[in-house]
């Protein structure tokens, strides 16, 4: 038995290769998708089963000698198939294939927008999760597929929560078909609207976030009358958790949120969680946010721990402020995740002795740097150094 793995591109016989027209009438069955069956050109087979599963289309193929016969699929084979699942199969049988090339949806849209697709950020959200914040932060506009539980109105809730309800984005439907339509608005509006099933999102890139390293300058924040990390401890905090792209990490105690800011901007495709009790600070952390584009910060309003228990399990953990509760804090991030890395700043003795006890009674190995930072200010003709408050960060599992 031979096999052509064929991509229909759009569904309709206009977007049809002759490559995979050509195979398809060489073919004693055809399976695939019922809607791809049922849409079949005049003179295929009517030996047609519905499968859609890797395993089935198998089984499926393997119910008769064919000579030929033909998988079909939507789109392109090489873009966000089922082909590459069903590939390692029928090498496992030693069934001989060969895969035939589709006119997918990106380049449908493409077409009906007539601008070029190769910068795009191309994303799948059909039948998977998808974090459709994290796709337009990456300073290009984001192509979605779109399915299951995963519509366009449900991406475009995703950009509004984030507050990108602003942000432009197009809608493709039923591209290549008579009723196609090209709707435009912004995520805010797109999130009210029902669309048919075959439809895609473009959505353009969101405001990005200052492109440097790590250490902004204090007064770029919004500060207000809450206290706020400084500069240089920042650049300390951020080199001990060393923030990796798509990682979950948790500032208890945010204040201004000035760390959780710039940990939001290190790590690409990751969350932060900005945990705050404090009215006035939450303002600034939200408006620190937006000022900062920190489209992938969460400001959770609560006090920990109680605030921390349903939130996503981190890799990171800093800890700048704890009312009183460290310990508890500190219990359970171990406990959603034994080696998460830790960092708590203590400006009390106190609160250093605690961090420490909580270490030994665990077995866990801290490291301890104490920071003193001063800075120079004109003093007259003079220029003296003026010392801000020493500082001890203490670090778990950062140099594992």
């Amino acid at each position: 038995m031979q096999v052509s793995l064929l991509a229909l591109g759009g569904g309709t016989d206009a977007t049809l290769t002759e490559q995979c027209r050509l195979a398809l009438f060489r073919a004693q069955c055809v399976v695939g998708a019922s809607r791809l069956l049922q849409e079949l050109p005049e003179g295929c087979t009517q030996n047609r089963i519905a499968a859609t599963k890797p395993q089935k289309i198998l089984e499926a193929l393997q119910t008769a000698d064919w000579q030929a016969a033909a998988v079909v699929y939507s789109g392109d084979t090489g873009f966000y198939s089922g082909c590459r699942n069903l590939v390692p199969l029928l090498e496992e049988q030693g069934i001989p294939y060969t895969v035939y090339p589709g006119i997918s949806s990106v380049q449908l849209l493409s077409a009906a927008l007539h601008r070029p697709w190769q910068e795009w950020n191309l994303v799948s959200a059909h039948g998977v999760q998808c974090d459709a914040v994290a796709a337009v932060m990456e300073g290009r506009p984001a192509f979605f597929l779109t399915g299951g539980s995963l519509g366009v109105p449900e991406l475009c809730a995703q950009l509004t929560a984030a507050g990108l309800g602003d942000l432009p984005v197009i809608v493709g439907e039923n591209l290549s078909y008579p009723d196609q339509q090209i709707v435009t608005g912004t995520a805010a509006q797109m999130q009210e609207r029902r669309f048919a099933p075959l439809c895609v999102l473009l959505a353009e890139a969101a405001p990005q976030p200052p492109c440097r390293g790590a250490g902004w300058p204090d007064d770029w924040f919004v500060r207000g009358k809450v206290p706020m990390t400084k500069r240089l401890v920042r650049v300390a905090i951020l080199s001990a958790l060393g923030p990796k792209p798509g990682e979950t990490i948790w500032d208890v105690g945010a204040g201004t949120g000035s760390v959780s800011v710039e940990l939001a901007a290190s790590t690409n495709g990751g969350a932060v969680y900005a945990i705050e009790c404090e009215e006035a600070a939450q303002e600034l952390i939200e408006e620190n946010r937006r000022k900062f584009h920190a489209w992938n910060l969460h400001e959770i309003k609560g006090r920990a721990p109680q605030a921390l228990e349903n939130l996503p399990v981190p890799d990171a953990v800093f800890v700048g402020g704890s009312k009183g509760e460290l310990e508890q804090i500190l219990s359970l991030a171990l406990e959603k995740n034994p080696g998460v890395r830790l960092c708590v700043s203590c400006i009390a003795l106190e609160t250093l002795e605690t961090v420490r006890r909580f270490c030994r009674e665990h077995g866990l190995v801290p490291t301890v740097t104490q920071l003193a930072v001063s800075e120079a200010r004109p003093m007259g003709k003079l220029h003296l150094l003026m010392a801000q408050n020493p500082i001890f960060l203490v670090t778990v599992h950062c140099d594992d």
